[in-house]
């Protein structure tokens, strides 16, 4: 049996690599059929903010890849509602409606029904 992982993103989406490569590992996993799950934590929860230009950065939208999870078989997705709140985002307006918001105590048992961890 495969085992599991959970991908911690922690990054603005704009802020460097980061992001793009917690969601470009996320992908390949699902395509794999790896039980992974994806957990916004930190400035990571901002890849969730609506609206937002990347073009204005020059840069890649995320979004598209975001919106391609559940196609790739990654359900398993979390945000941390205090990194929510902490940055004044509306849990319900994030771009992933179907991603559970997690209290603080609840991210620990999180991480530790998975097999392997890795923060990006």
């Amino acid at each position: 049996m495969a085992k599991s992982l959970l991908i911690i993103s922690r990054q603005s989406p704009w802020s460097g690599p980061g992001a793009r490569e917690a969601l470009d590992i996320v992908l390949a996993g699902g395509a794999f059929d790896l039980p992974i799950g994806l957990l916004f934590l930190d400035d990571g929860v901002f890849q969730l903010a609506a609206k937002q230009d990347a073009r204005a950065l020059q840069q890649k939208d995320l979004s598209a890849n975001l919106q391609a999870l559940p196609m790739f078989g990654v359900e398993e997705l979390f945000v941390c509602a205090d990194s929510v709140a902490e940055r004044g985002l509306d849990p319900g307006a994030l771009s992933l409606a179907e991603a559970r918001v997690l209290a603080a105590d609840e991210i620990t048992a999180l991480i530790d029904r998975y097999d392997q961890v890795i923060t990006l």
